[in-house]
Order: structure tokens, then sequence, then C-alpha cells
């Protein structure tokens, strides 16, 4: 994800600034383009915590996967309360950092909610990332990592 995130920084749900080279190496990325304000959102993101959790905290090791998520909230203030209230313990581009417009426009995104699921290159997996775990659950993972060039002994 050096090609994506480079020179900026990340925050985590706590607040605290994270170094995407770091934090998204060798990992799957899932750009969550989203908003609390968004019912459609506000009803996948839940859906998104149980899969991500499931991932990472039910497998061992750990699944090589990240969520990015892109706010299209209206303020940093509203951004924070919907990570708070309904996000996991995944990363976020800083609220007013202009880069989320350049991102949006990279990956097309014309509605949210939308899950780019992304290569450390930054290339398109899939752009139906929120269809693919609606309709296929933790098994779309396994074709994510096929198209990914990531190798890991992962299993679901």
């Amino acid at each position: 994800m050096v090609d994506v995130f480079s020179g900026r920084l990340l925050v985590s749900k706590d607040g605290r600034s994270v170094d995407p080279e770091e934090a998204l190496e060798n990992k799957i990325v899932g750009l969550y383009f989203s908003a609390g304000w968004c019912s459609p959102c506000r009803d996948f993101t839940p859906v998104l915590c149980d899969f991500y959790n499931a991932l990472l905290e039910d497998t061992q090791p750990p699944a090589p996967f990240e969520v990015v998520f892109i706010s299209s909230d209206h303020s940093a203030e509203e951004m924070a309360g919907y990570m708070r209230a309904m996000h996991g313990d995944w990363l976020a581009l800083p609220f007013h950092d202009p880069y989320k417009h350049d991102l949006k426009k990279k990956y097309n995104i014309t509605s949210i909610p939308k899950l780019v699921i992304v290569k450390q290159t930054g290339e398109v997996i899939t752009d139906k990332g929120r269809k693919q775990i609606r309709d296929k659950g933790l098994s779309c993972f396994r074709n994510w990592l096929e198209g990914a060039d990531i190798f890991q002994n992962f299993s679901s």
C-alpha cells in the first residue's frame, strides 16, 4: 500500500496516528467509502465488523486483511462518532485529508457504501466487496487472497 498512502498518516479508531506502510504491509486492504448519515452504510457496517473480526480474531494466524475507512461524513466530529459507535478496530484516512477526493476519483466511487478490495499496489481485486461479503461471507476472502499475490497459510 506504499503506492496508495505514501507520505500520509492514517488514524485508528481511538485517534492514534498510524504509519500506513507498517500497518498495511503484506495485507489485502478494503477501502471502505462510507458515512454515518447514510442508512445503507449503517446497515452494512456491522456486517463488515463481523467479517473483519472473524478474519482477524477467530483465525490463527490472523488473516492478512485491513480496512481503511474513507469518510463522506459532514464533519470530523460526525466521522469520529460513527467510528466509535459502529466501526471495527480498523483504520481511517483523517477527515480533513483532501486525498479522499483523489481516492474517490481513482476508484470511481459514485455512491456509498462501497468496499473496494485492493492489492498492495492499489490495484483493484474487486469493487464489489460489499456484495461478496453479503453473498459469500468469509469464503470470499480466499478468492481475494488468490488475486492479491500475497502468500500466507490462511484457512477459513
